[in-house]
């Protein structure tokens, strides 16, 4: 009869555990794969397939028991290297929406907000419809496996058992903001820069002819050329979108 005993078990579950672990908090931040319509089950039955799927290609070294003193700092590790990977490309989206919240603002969207239950807060119809984009393009340009290969190449770039506060200092997140931020105006510097000189125009048409009401005309004309330049501008989204997820990516290999 063949049996096994609690050690060999462990010596099977554990190179399989803490790749597990690391996935499934990706998953649990990361756009598209923390949707609410990916249900809980999916997502851990997804997350262990990968983490079997890709035990022939993880480097060695990862056989930490469950039992070993290490453990618990070895799953904090995890846990926090993958939450960083799906935070790392959740600012993408933000930038996006930012971009989109920037030019809703310039068009006088602004009061059509309503509440994004992706975010827990209100989103203003641009921002919604910008966030909306960046997510066909994340599916369309394959970035989602660019991720998940990503998250394989993290090991051997933070590999498991490494110190917790080593592992974060080597990937300093904080360091996007600027540049994220800097992204998403320039992202929606165009559009902006079209409804500054209608404004300017509206401005000049309202000294000229002080009788006409500018307020009535001057909305319908700024929501006509935001259309517009947001028409011009999208066949180029896909530009700065990719050069984001690069150098995100490029932060975890």
């Amino acid at each position: 009869m063949i049996g096994f005993d609690e050690g060999q078990l462990v010596q099977w579950l554990s190179p399989l555990l803490w790749p597990f672990l690391r996935i499934l908090a990706v998953f649990s931040v990361a756009p598209m794969f923390s949707s609410r319509a990916f249900p809980m089950r999916a997502k851990v039955a997804f997350a262990f397939l990968i983490a079997l799927a890709a035990q022939a290609g993880l480097p060695p070294g990862m056989a930490i028991s469950v039992n070993d003193p290490r453990a618990t700092g070895v799953a904090a590790q995890q846990v926090m290297v993958g939450l960083s990977i799906g935070f790392a490309v959740r600012l993408i989206f933000a930038c996006m929406e930012l971009a989109g919240e920037v030019i809703g603002f310039q068009m006088g969207l602004n009061f059509a907000a309503f509440f994004d239950p992706a975010m827990g807060s209100q989103s203003s119809a641009m921002g919604r419809f910008f966030g909306q984009i960046s997510l066909l393009l994340f599916v369309a340009t394959n970035a989602h496996l660019l991720v998940i290969g990503a998250l394989m190449r993290s090991f051997e770039v933070f590999p498991v058992g490494d110190p917790l506060l080593a592992t974060l200092a080597r990937m300093p997140l904080h360091q996007f903001g600027a540049e994220l931020f800097a992204t998403g105006f320039w992202i929606a510097l165009p559009v902006v820069g079209m409804l500054l000189f209608t404004n300017l125009a509206l401005g000049i048409v309202s000294r000229v002819a002080p009788q006409m009401n500018i307020f009535a005309i001057g909305f319908p004309i700024t929501l006509v050329v935001g259309m517009i330049g947001v028409a011009l501008t999208l066949p180029m989204l896909d530009q700065p979108f990719q050069a984001l997820l690069g150098k995100v990516i490029e932060r975890f290999f």
